[in-house]
């Protein structure tokens, strides 16, 4: 099954690291969150990727591009034998990854639309380039054969930005709760679609997240799966520093490979 990552965004929030290079290519311990979303994927089987380019997108073709070199030791033979040998074997060998240009102002449904002639089969998977979870990929898509709609969404409880505090009718701080969760679910990514889907995109300014979506709602083929393990979207650098602190103190939760 393929895994279309959109990675086209500018990443506007998270300035001070996108200044010059896309949102999945800023790098968590060393390797981008775009190695870290595809290496869960891995995990539960899902190894054929078509990566949605747009800002920036040569920086992530550059770096599969020269993936074998950068991750191997590697013997070049110059002038006319005009040779490469690498050496060993980095833990990605069977992966796939389709490099699709998506256009720089592409909304979410327009990218998928341009990409979904790479995929192939009646079912495919989508998820955004900047956020990682501790999520069971293949129950997922088992949650979603059993139910028989043609879409759809992982969603978790979303955290509040702010400590919550209960009061007394004087003011006085009867409890203090430092980010809780707070009331409903939100769309975290990690969706599996049917791709009769792909016929509620149209045009590159679609945006996936409103009329497709409101509309395959509306039809009841929309289903949510209810994740409520470790979910982090990585929007500011605050984040962005949570992130990489959770990774240098070997507490990343999303890491369920070995």
């Amino acid at each position: 099954m393929k895994v279309i990552i959109l990675c086209g965004g500018l990443g506007t929030r998270l300035r001070e690291e996108t200044e010059y290079r896309p949102k999945p290519m800023v790098e968590i311990g060393g390797r981008p969150i775009l190695w870290h979303i595809m290496k869960s994927y891995a995990h539960y089987g899902f190894r054929e990727f078509v990566l949605c380019l747009g800002y920036r997108g040569s920086m992530i073709k550059e770096y599969f591009l020269n993936y074998e070199a950068m991750n191997n030791d590697v013997t070049i033979a110059l002038g006319r034998q005009n040779r490469i040998t690498y050496h060993d074997a980095h833990a990605e060998q069977d992966f796939q990854v389709t490099l699709a240009e998506t256009g720089l102002g592409t909304m979410t449904g327009g990218r998928i639309q341009r990409a979904a002639r790479y995929v192939d089969g009646d079912l495919f998977m989508v998820t955004y380039g900047d956020g990682v979870a501790n999520l069971d990929l293949r129950a997922l898509v088992n949650f979603h054969l059993a139910h028989g709609r043609w879409a759809t969404i992982t969603t978790v409880r979303p955290v509040s930005r702010f400590g919550v505090l209960d009061l007394d009718s004087e003011g006085a701080v009867l409890n203090f709760s430092e980010k809780p969760q707070v009331e409903g679910w939100v769309n975290a990514g990690f969706m599996v679609y049917n791709r009769r889907v792909l016929d509620y995109l149209a045009g590159d300014d679609c945006v996936l997240e409103q009329e497709p979506l409101a509309r395959l709602a509306r039809e009841g083929q929309l289903m949510a799966y209810r994740h409520t393990g470790f979910f982090f979207a990585m929007d500011t650098y605050r984040e962005y520093k949570y992130l990489n602190e959770l990774w240098e103190q070997g507490r990343a939760p999303w890491k369920v490979w070995a």
